[in-house]
C-alpha cells in the first residue's frame, strides 16, 4: 500500500469535489473532504465493474449521507463509470447526470438517498438481498459485500436503529458500516443533541465494532481487512474532521452545506501540491489508480460468468432477472363476498408460488393482514420476512430488495401506519422500483379500534405522490385485475383492502380497472353518477336503486385507481361521468373533486364502535346519502 499515492488519491476526490460545489455555488463539501481518505482506501476493497454498473455480483457502495454526493460522483467519474468532467462541472444543475443528491439515474448509484437514514436501511436491505440471492443462487455466484458509509445525522434517525437491529438479528456479514464521526452538526457540535455510546449500542445490535482514524489509510485498510472476514455486520467507527484539508475552516460546522469559497481552496490545493490555479485536474497517476477498476472488473465479471455457465443456475437467474407475468393461474373470485384483505391474500399466495423472486412480509401484522406466505418457509431460506414493528425500516429494506435486480417485493401493514414508512414510499416512487404496498384495515370499517387506527387523509396523500398507483378494490376480481396491472406496471403500487366483507360485483358495463374506473351501472340521460372505491361500491350500487324508485336514473362508477383515471382521455371520462357527478368515499377525499360536483367523504377523525355503527354514524346508509343527494337536488 503507497501512502503517498493513497493521499494523491484522496486530495484529487477532495478537490474535485470542491470544485464542483465551487462551481455549482451550491451543496455540501465537509463530508465529502471528510470522507476521501476512507473512499481512497475502500477503492482498492471494492469489486464493480465500471463498464456493467447492474453486474449481479458487484459490491454495493451507498452513502447514507447522500448530501456528499460529490465526492460519490468524482469517485464513479474517476473509476471509469459513464459520467464525464463536463457532468462534474454540471453539478447541481438542471437535468444533469449529477443532481444535489444521489438518484439513480446516474450510472453506478446504487440507490437514491438523501434523507437521513435512509441508506443505512437501504444497506441493510441489499445486504438482506444478497444473502436471499445467495439462498437461491449459491455461494460461488453470490459472493460481494455491502459498504455504506454514513454520519451522526444518520445514526440519530430512528430508522437506522430499526433496520440496524434486523441487521444484527439475521448476523448480516457482509454489511460494512462506515461511521463518518466527525463530532459536528448543522447546529454546531455533535454532542448539543447525540452523545450516546454507539459502540456499545452496535454491540447490543450484534455488530462487530471497530474503530479508528479515518484519515491514517494503514487504520482504513486494516479496518477493512477485519470487517470482511468478520461473521458479523460491522460497524467502522472512523474519526474524522469535517472538511480536512480546508484548513481554517477544518472542523467548522459552516463547512456542512456551503460553498468553501476559491481562496480557501487555493490555499488547500497549494498546501497538498496542487496547482492552486486549476480547477478539476486529475493528475494521471492518480487516474490510472482508479480506472483500474475497469480492467478488474471486466476480469471479476468474467470468471463470475464462466461459474454461472457451470453452476446450473442460468435458467433460475433469468426467470428471477425476466419474471413473466402472463401465466399466472389467478384466483376466481366470481360472486364471492369476501373481504378485501382476505382475497388479497390468497393473490399473493399464487404470486409467491409462481414467481421465484417474489416475497416480502409485514410489520408483525401477518395474520392480520392475511400476507403469511404459506408452506413458503421464513427468510433467508423462504420468502417470508419478519420485520418487526418496524414500518419505516422495512420499506426501505424492500426499496433495496427492489433495486437489487432479481426480487419482487411486498410491504405489509396496516393503511394507518402507512404513515410510519411514507418516506421510504415516496424514495420508492421517485425511483420508480417495483415495490408493492399492502395497506389493510382501509377505512373507519376498523370499528372499535378508534380513530387512532382509521385512516382519514391517507388515501388521498398516496393519490397525490408522483409515479405511484394507489389502488382500493371494492372486490376480489377488481383485486387482481390491480395486481395484474401493478406486476407490469415500472412504478411502485399499493392496495388498500378492507377488513370486512365486501359484496361480489357484476361484470363491468364499460370500461376496466386498467382505466382506473369503470362503469358498473349505466343508464341513459342519467341525473347522477355516483363515483366510489371500495367498501362504498355496492353501497352505490344500492343507492342507484333507491334513486330509480324516484324516477332518478344513475350511473355508478368504480374508481379503484384514481391516478389512472385521470391519465385518460377526456372522451373516455365524459362517457362515465354524466349528470350531476357525487363522489361517495369513507376518507377525506377532496382529490374527487377533480372529477365531482360533489363529495360525500368524512372530514374529521374516526370514531370508536361496531362498524356499522360507525359508518352510520358518519352516514354513509341509504337513508342519509338519500337525503344528501334530494335535499340538494331539490
Amino acid at each position: 500500500m503507497d501512502i503517498k499515492i493513497l493521499q494523491e488519491q484522496a486530495n484529487t476526490l477532495r478537490f474535485l469535489s470542491a470544485d464542483m460545489i465551487q462551481k455549482a455555488n451550491s451543496g455540501h463539501p465537509g463530508a465529502a473532504l471528510g470522507l476521501a481518505d476512507i473512499l481512497s482506501v475502500l477503492s482498492y476493497h471494492l469489486k464493480h465493474n465500471p463498464k456493467n454498473p447492474t453486474w449481479l455480483n458487484r459490491d454495493r457502495l451507498i452513502f447514507s449521507g447522500g448530501h456528499a454526493s460529490a465526492l460519490l460522483y468524482s469517485f464513479l467519474h474517476l473509476s471509469g463509470y459513464d459520467l464525464s468532467l463536463d457532468d462534474l462541472k454540471n453539478f447541481r444543475q438542471l437535468h444533469s447526470k449529477t443532481p444535489g443528491h444521489p438518484e439513480i439515474s446516474t450510472p453506478g448509484v446504487e440507490i437514491a438517498t438523501g434523507p437521513l437514514g435512509q441508506g443505512i436501511a437501504n444497506a441493510v436491505g441489499f445486504a438482506m438481498a444478497a444473502k436471499k440471492a445467495q439462498n437461491l443462487l449459491g455461494s460461488d455466484l453470490i459472493d460481494h459485500k455491502i459498504y455504506c458509509l454514513c454520519g451522526d445525522g444518520d445514526l440519530q434517525e430512528g430508522i437506522s436503529y430499526e433496520a440496524c437491529s434486523m441487521a444484527g438479528l439475521h448476523k448480516l456479514d457482509n454489511l460494512i458500516l462506515f461511521y463518518d464521526s466527525n463530532d459536528i452538526s448543522i447546529e454546531g457540535d455533535v454532542n448539543l443533541a447525540f452523545n450516546e455510546n454507539v459502540t456499545m449500542r452496535f454491540q447490543a445490535q450484534g455488530f462487530e465494532v471497530l474503530s479508528i482514524n479515518g484519515h491514517d489509510y494503514t487504520q482504513i485498510d486494516q479496518a477493512l481487512k477485519q470487517a470482511k472476514k468478520s461473521t458479523k455486520p460491522c460497524l467502522i467507527i472512523a474519526k474524522t474532521t469535517i472538511a480536512k484539508g480546508a484548513q481554517e475552516l477544518e472542523g467548522n460546522h459552516k463547512s456542512h452545506g456551503a460553498p468553501l469559497g476559491e481562496e480557501v481552496i487555493k490555499k488547500a490545493k497549494e498546501k497538498a501540491g496542487f496547482d492552486p490555479k486549476l480547477s478539476f485536474q486529475i493528475p494521471p497517476s492518480v487516474k490510472i489508480r482508479f480506472e483500474s477498476a475497469l480492467e478488474l472488473g471486466d476480469l471479476e465479471e468474467a470468471k463470475w460468468k464462466d461459474k454461472l455457465k457451470k453452476s446450473g443456475k442460468k435458467d433460475l437467474l433469468e426467470r428471477l432477472l425476466n419474471p413473466d407475468f402472463s401465466k399466472i393461474p389467478y384466483p376466481d373470485f366470481t360472486g364471492k363476498d369476501l373481504a378485501t384483505r382476505d382475497t388479497n391474500g390468497e393473490i399473493l399466495n399464487v404470486l409467491a408460488s409462481n414467481l421465484e423472486g417474489f416475497l416480502g412480509g409485514s410489520a408483525d401484522l401477518a395474520p392480520s393482514n392475511k400476507t403469511e406466505l404459506y408452506h413458503m418457509g421464513d427468510f433467508v431460506e423462504g420468502k417470508n420476512i419478519h420485520f418487526g414493528i418496524r414500518e419505516h425500516a422495512m420499506a426501505a429494506i424492500n426499496n433495496a430488495f427492489a433495486r437489487y435486480g432479481i426480487f419482487l417485493p411486498f410491504s405489509a401493514t396496516f393503511f394507518i401506519f402507512s404513515e410510519y414508512l411514507k418516506p421510504a414510499a415516496r424514495i420508492a416512487a421517485l425511483m420508480k422500483v417495483k415495490h408493492f404496498f399492502i395497506f389493510t384495515h382501509d377505512s373507519i370499517g376498523v370499528g372499535e379500534d378508534g380513530p387512532t387506527h382509521q385512516p382519514i387523509e391517507q388515501l388521498s396523500t398516496f393519490r397525490a405522490m408522483p409515479n405511484f398507483l394507489t389502488f382500493r378494490p371494492a372486490d376480489g376480481i377488481e383485486n387482481v385485475k390491480a395486481w395484474q396491472i401493478a406486476l407490469n406496471a415500472n412504478v411502485p403500487s399499493a392496495f388498500v383492502l378492507s377488513r370486512q366483507k365486501l359484496k361480489a360485483l357484476n361484470p363491468a358495463v364499460f370500461g376496466d380497472v386498467k382505466n382506473g374506473a369503470y362503469l358498473l351501472k349505466e343508464s341513459q340521460n342519467p341525473s347522477f353518477t355516483l363515483l366510489a372505491s371500495g367498501s362504498e361500491v355496492w353501497l352505490c350500487l344500492e343507492l342507484a336503486k333507491e334513486l330509480e324508485k324516484q324516477n332518478l336514473l344513475c350511473n355508478v362508477v368504480s374508481i379503484p385507481c384514481f391516478e389512472l383515471f385521470e391519465k385518460q382521455e377526456k372522451a373516455y371520462q365524459k362517457r362515465l361521468l354524466q349528470g350531476e357527478i357525487i363522489g361517495i368515499e369513507a376518507a377525506h377525499s377532496n382529490e374527487l373533486y377533480k372529477f365531482c360536483h360533489r363529495v360525500y367523504g368524512i372530514e374529521s377523525f374516526g370514531e370508536s364502535g361496531k362498524d356499522k355503527d360507525v359508518f352510520e354514524h358518519f352516514g354513509f346508509s341509504l337513508e342519509k346519502l338519500l337525503n344528501f343527494i334530494l335535499n340538494k337536488q331539490a
